[in-house]
């Protein structure tokens, strides 16, 4: 009988190439620490401000509770309690009884999947301790009686990152993910982990910017922004792509898409398999898309209603002159449905009916509900965001980025942080993370608009509410047919909110709330089979007694907005070769201006 082979150990660390990584991490480490305090002394090291409002929310919450020490004592004494009752669970297993747990985190919470979070009592226990005192902690400041809705919102969100940030997940001690990895490479993966956080700190110039993915596995228009097309008009604020016919006949009335300039519009082109661009154009339409300037200090004075003259209109001209078509079927995507929208009502005003139909995803019209985005806009924080942007001319894309990410934490911050500084490892490359890492700049009147007039003092819905170009804007004058497909899960524009905003146009509108979040339940393919939609042909009162009636559909909303959208207009004409159009090529798409990344321009110093 044969022994079994010993299993192979990883070698020990060479003392020479330790000193060596040491000496080259020491190294880097104080060249940042220096570069960090002479742009301090550069700019004056100005007193910490409180911009967003986060210390005065907090001490409202203590002076609110304070006020009412039985219900503070009773919280403290159920606390107490919870872990009594951890305690006696663990001593239980400890002496092989099976006890069921006396906290469990939630079926979605992708922090605790490893199996010695369960099987191992010290990880359970530290695991249990953890989900105890964090569900507490938002016990404890979610409903505090007497603080106002704005603080409450600040205060719940902002102690979500406080506690999100202190999972034992996410140190190197308490994760068994980690600690295994540490004891099988005798450390090197935190060697290598803190190299990871140097060079995201040198590439952020002197800010941690995570790196989400492998951005040299990407190449717009190689493996990313694929749909063949051509770039056939551009100005100052935008490029009109237009992308090459897959059948032999089209639809007679072309589709304008108007994505966010937020973000880049490959969100809808990441793959052919996911592809909306692509796949509205196997179903026989010939598709244009708005690619946005990524904007410099020179269009620090561009604000919306530019964005509409000079682009959303100017774009249904020059669709209208290459196909030779009188009317259009526009697609907005968020903010990009905002625009869409404030358009449509301008030019209902106009009498000006070349967009025949509309199709909203997740746009907010009415921001009633705002979400949590609310968080980050109040006066103090707005005034605040229109200084830095008028210094600059714009607003700075990771600013943005950051805000959203924050949304989603644990998924968007916390498990880079785990997997790229703790286990080690070089991120994952992921088509979605790398558009989701191509930031875009605002400009700063047109940003400044939108806050102020959408998001504070919510105008839009108001008829007259808002003037563009001379004419006020009244959605209630909007009379196409019209489209609206939102998301169960979204955290930017809540359903509920878009919903409300449906209601405010005077002609036939259906409705849809599909599966996931906001990127996810409208990049969803027929092919994927994932989340159906909820569909009911009637527009309730409220958005909870539409759901209540609404049927659940299997698959992707895509399918149903081909049938409306085709049931409008069924006449078809031969296939529109862009290349012979009548506005002439510039380029190939993606074109230029989506190709401008942020991320490997240089800072000023």
């Amino acid at each position: 009988m044969t022994s079994a082979a010993p299993s192979k150990q990883p070698p020990l660390p060479d003392p020479k190439e330790i000193t060596k990584t040491y000496a080259e991490v020491a190294q880097r480490a104080s060249k940042l620490l220096t570069d960090h305090i002479q742009r301090q002394m550069k700019h004056g090291v100005a007193v910490p401000q409180d911009e967003l409002g986060i210390a005065q929310a907090f001490m409202d919450m203590m002076a609110k509770m304070l006020a009412n020490p039985y219900k503070l004592a009773r919280a403290q004494m159920n606390l107490v309690w919870d872990y009594y009752s951890l305690w006696q669970q663990s001593t239980l297993r400890l002496m092989g009884i099976d006890v069921p747990p006396v906290a469990l985190p939630a079926k979605d919470d992708k922090r605790f999947k490893d199996e010695q979070w369960e099987e191992h009592f010290l990880f359970d226990f530290i695991k249990q301790s953890y989900l105890i005192t964090a569900r507490h902690i938002h016990d404890s400041v979610c409903c505090v009686e007497g603080l106002d809705e704005h603080s409450q919102q600040k205060v719940n969100f902002f102690t979500r990152q406080f506690v999100n940030a202190l999972s034992p997940t996410n140190f190197a001690m308490t994760n068994p993910t980690v600690f295994r990895e540490t004891v099988k490479t005798n450390g090197h993966n935190l060697v290598k982990g803190f190299k990871n956080l140097l060079r995201d700190i040198e590439e952020g110039d002197g800010q941690l910017r995570i790196k989400m993915t492998d951005t040299s596995a990407f190449e717009l228009g190689k493996n990313v922004a694929t749909t063949p097309g051509k770039v056939v008009f551009q100005n100052e604020l935008m490029q009109l792509l237009q992308f090459d016919p897959t059948t032999k006949q089209q639809f007679k009335r072309p589709v304008l898409i108007f994505p966010p300039w937020i973000n880049k519009y490959y969100i809808l082109d990441l793959r052919a398999e996911n592809s909306y661009i692509k796949w509205a154009t196997d179903q026989g339409h010939t598709v244009f898309v708005i690619s946005w300037v990524n904007p410099d200090a020179k269009l620090a004075k561009k604000g919306f209603e530019d964005y509409l003259i000079d682009a959303a209109l100017v774009a249904v001209d020059k669709v209208c002159e290459q196909t030779g078509e009188k009317e259009v079927n526009a697609v907005g995507y968020c903010l990009g449905g905002t625009l869409l929208g404030a358009t449509l009502a301008w030019m209902a005003a106009k009498k000006d009916k070349r967009i025949a139909s509309a199709t909203f995803f997740t746009s907010l019209l009415d921001f009633s509900i705002p979400g949590e985005l609310a968080v980050f806009i109040d006066e103090q924080q707005v005034a605040g965001l229109e200084k830095k942007m008028k210094q600059r001319g714009y607003l700075e894309g990771t600013e943005m980025a950051g805000t959203f990410n924050m949304l989603r934490s644990n998924d968007l911050i916390w498990s880079f942080v785990v997997n790229n500084y703790l286990m080690g490892k070089d991120p994952f490359p992921f088509d979605l993370l790398f558009w989701n890492s191509d930031s875009t700049r605002m400009p700063y009147a047109m940003h400044s608009f939108y806050l102020r007039n959408m998001y504070m003092k919510n105008l839009l819905k108001e008829p007259g509410g808002i003037t563009l170009a001379g004419v006020p804007i009244d959605l209630g004058k909007i009379t196409i047919p019209c489209y609206f497909i939102s998301t169960i899960e979204d955290h930017i524009a809540p359903w509920k909110s878009t919903y409300l905003g449906a209601q405010r146009f005077s002609g036939p509108v259906r409705f849809v709330l599909g599966g996931s979040g906001h990127i996810a339940g409208i990049v969803n393919p027929p092919a994927a089979n994932k989340y159906g939609y909820w569909l009911n042909d009637k527009l309730a009162d409220s958005a909870d007694d539409w759901l209540a009636k609404a049927k659940q559909h299997p698959g992707s909303w895509w399918t149903d907005w081909q049938q409306w959208v085709t049931g409008l207009n069924e006449q078809k004409v031969a296939a529109r070769n862009p290349a012979k159009g009548k506005l002439g090529v510039l380029e190939d798409a993606p074109g230029s201006f989506v190709k401008f990344r942020l991320d490997t321009q240089k800072k000023p110093a």
